[in-house]
């Protein structure tokens, strides 16, 4: 019950914080206003009060909740399937393909030059080579929540947000593929050997496996929808299937003593599962509509978590900070100029060039999922990874989805903010008119 009250608590900061973040008018997105209020429910500022239930006391307290973060991040990947109807891939899926490969691999290339550069003047013990060569793998990921969040709020609409969430989408299967084989390079300068098994079979067959299982369950859901008529049944079916499909994601199973496993990236499978639903069933463009009203508060209370989750303790290391430093500002770079030079290459307009890097800043939920196999390594340079990267993504968390928001803006792709009364105007006259309905 104390779980459940600090769940409510939770959300309604949220909501709350966005209000006074409104009435300051510092022009902050609303997924800024979540964070912050998920680091005032957490551990370093309620939670130290250590009242039951108003805020979260600890890190395991939020963890037990932590299954809610795993369906919004499920909801969130089906919601980007959206951006892969075939009449849109046809404009730009070659592009999208194209920026998305090159900014991932740019990234992780700065992050590793820049790295090992300092783990000859840091030395050994402060930067271990595995340790710099894991981050720059890792420097690949993007966060889709935050990206897509903020143009959800501003209906942002153009050629740079045509390109900007399939671009998103594409990282994760890229980030599978260099984490892997930066990985293997890691373990192999910490002592072992390189595998060709964990380095190129395991992440292929990962990616492989969770594009046909999203393929297997969108088409299930396209059929079983068939059967109701009414579209408020096929949204109950879609969130059934989503759910379902993010439990069956987490399954892994190891073929024999072979070193094979079989597994998922529960992304790519609820993003497939999106694009199959939305490319073959009729009712999928209202069900998408609903979906987005039904996921609203899930959503909210998912960007609270992750603000609970934020690390503050790693402002107490001096070298933790400076390492993280030249990690955000270098991966920054190799997002920027992976992405304008890979962007005029494909003839991009201009405002994509300029302005499309700066939206690729964000990360979190895919780079975290990465520290955790990162462990491997051992108990020391897994801590020093986890530390860095979680000093990184709460810089990333609170100042990307703000320089989002900017880039769009520049771009052009965000409309004039509407005043309080015509927001409620409008508001009551959709009420009438859904109430004539």
């Amino acid at each position: 019950m104390n779980l459940l009250l600090s769940v409510a608590v939770a959300l309604i900061a949220g909501l709350m914080m966005t209000r006074l973040l409104k009435k300051l008018k510092l022009g902050l997105p609303d997924v800024t206003a979540f964070l912050v209020a998920g680091v005032l429910v957490g551990p370093y500022v309620l939670g130290r009060i250590g009242v039951s239930g108003l805020g979260f006391a600890s890190m395991d307290e939020i963890s037990e909740v932590s299954f809610l973060s795993t369906v919004a991040l499920g909801f969130i990947a089906f919601d980007i399937g959206n951006e892969f109807r075939l009449g849109q891939l046809k404009k730009t899926g070659k592009t999208a393909t194209v920026i998305g490969i090159v900014q991932a691999v740019c990234a992780t290339l700065f992050v590793d030059i820049a790295l090992v550069g300092l783990h000859f003047v840091l030395g050994e013990d402060k930067l271990p080579l595995p340790v710099a060569v894991t981050l720059g793998a890792i420097a690949s990921a993007t966060a889709p929540a935050a990206t897509l969040m903020v143009v959800r709020q501003y209906k942002a609409k153009g050629p740079l947000t045509d390109l900007l969430l399939p671009i998103v989408a594409l990282d994760d299967a890229v980030g599978l593929v260099l984490f892997a084989v930066s990985f293997g390079v890691a373990q192999a300068l910490d002592g072992g050997s390189i595998n060709a098994v964990s380095v190129i079979v395991n992440p292929l067959v990962e990616i492989i496996c969770s594009l046909i299982l999203g393929s297997i369950m969108g088409w299930l859901l396209t059929q079983l929808e068939k059967l109701f008529f009414s579209n408020k049944n096929r949204l109950s079916l879609t969130i059934a299937f989503v759910v379902m499909t993010i439990a069956l994601a987490g399954s892994e199973i190891e073929l024999g003593g072979s070193g094979i496993k079989i597994s998922f990236s529960s992304l790519l499978v609820c993003m497939m599962l999106g694009t199959v639903f939305c490319n073959l069933s009729e009712y999928s463009v209202d069900i998408m509509k609903r979906s987005e009203r039904w996921t609203a508060p899930l959503y909210t209370v998912f960007f609270v978590l992750s603000g609970a989750q934020l690390e503050l303790s790693v402002f107490k290391s001096g070298w933790i900070i400076l390492i993280g430093a030249v990690y955000i500002i270098i991966r920054c770079l190799g997002k920027y100029f992976g992405s304008l030079f890979s962007s005029a290459v494909m003839k991009c307009d201009n405002n994509v060039k300029k302005y499309l890097g700066i939206t690729l800043f964000p990360q979190a939920g895919v780079a975290l999922g990465m520290v955790v196999s990162a462990q491997a390594l051992g108990a020391e340079h897994g801590s020093t990874i986890r530390n860095i990267i979680l000093f990184s993504v709460l810089i990333y968390e609170l100042v990307g989805p703000m320089l989002t928001k900017k880039s769009l803006e520049n771009a052009g792709e965000i409309e004039k903010p509407v005043s309080e009364a015509e927001n409620r105007a409008r508001f009551e006259k959709k009420v009438k008119a859904d109430e004539a309905k």
